[in-house]
């Protein structure tokens, strides 16, 4: 991490990626053990919705878990630095995010659940990353910077606010804003309501039945992955890309289309530099779906809402 003082408590916070990329790479690990056990115990849901974790007042969490008459919860806590695990009969379980090998840290988390008799068996290895060293067996991943962990957690907080914000404008079939620990990204999506073509697949270390079941429909898809740029990036994609979907004008200025990534990028310092950060994210999601949307022809007026429908009887 660098010398500089944390840029903490700043609504946009500056978090260079080189900064903290040993960080991130361990807590990307963390986060898919922890949303394995999620996998686990919940029942299928259409695109792995079931899978995924949400920003919460304090980090990240599982949400709520069914495991037989009991639900469960399993939290990052990025500002006391612990992982909590409580149980719906009064249960709980914690132990601190310090820099510790990732087969700790699987094992701490697997032992506090057998704590509360929640035993849980998750697949041996991590998705989407290449190598991927079982957990069991990974002493390789053992960084945790807290100041890194928890200003990453606050650019989350600010992409969570402002996705909200815009995923409020449709009315079709759309995801929570979540979190895809396999890639590690923030993202909310859109769907058509049409069936997509079936997705090739191709994923590092996972199924392609896993990526045929997220893209089963046609969708607009949007987020933000701290892994690419200066300090990361927002993006956004539709599936399967419509004929001129590339060429279509979008906004703000620093957007532009990536042919490498196939999709719209949006670097988070030109949001976080922004005199209105807010708006200029805004319209980078807006103007990108409307290109997949008017490029894809969706049915525009049946698919989107308007948040402020109630307000003149409030």
């Amino acid at each position: 991490m660098s010398t500089e003082a944390p840029e903490s408590g700043r609504a946009w916070p500056r978090l260079r990626v080189e900064d903290w990329t040993a960080t991130r790479e361990t807590l990307h690990l963390w986060t898919q053990i922890v949303g394995k056990i999620r996998l686990a115990h919940a029942p299928l849901v259409n695109h792995w919705w079931q899978a995924t974790l949400y920003v919460s007042p304090r980090g990240l969490t599982t949400g709520s878990i069914p495991a037989a008459h009991r639900l469960f919860e399993i939290e990052f806590d990025f500002i006391d630095h612990s992982l909590r695990i409580r149980s719906s009969d009064g249960g709980e379980r914690a132990f601190r995010l310090e820099a510790k090998p990732v087969a700790q840290f699987h094992a701490e988390t697997l032992q506090a659940l057998r704590g509360l008799g929640l035993d849980t068996e998750i697949s041996s290895g991590p998705n989407e990353v290449d190598p991927a060293i079982p957990f069991a067996a990974d002493t390789e991943h053992a960084s945790y910077d807290p100041d890194a962990a928890r200003l990453f957690w606050e650019q989350l907080v600010q992409a969570h606010r402002v996705m909200g914000e815009f995923r409020s404008h449709f009315t079709g079939k759309v995801s929570p804003v979540h979190l895809f620990w396999g890639s590690l990204d923030l993202a909310c999506t859109r769907f058509s309501g049409r069936e997509a073509p079936e997705h090739p697949g191709g994923a590092p270390n996972c199924g392609d039945w896993v990526m045929v079941e997220g893209y089963s429909h046609e969708l607009s898809s949007c987020g933000f992955w701290p892994g690419g740029g200066d300090e990361g990036a927002f993006y956004a994609y539709a599936y399967p890309e419509p004929e001129g979907f590339a060429n279509h004008p979008v906004r703000p200025d620093a957007a532009y289309y990536s042919p490498e990534n196939g999709q719209f990028l949006l670097p988070y310092e030109a949001v976080r530099t922004a005199e209105d950060p807010d708006q200029t994210l805004l319209d980078f999601l807006h103007t990108t779906y409307i290109a997949a949307a008017d490029r894809g022809n969706w049915d525009r007026v049946r698919l989107e809402s308007d948040p402020s429908r109630w307000n003149h009887l409030r």
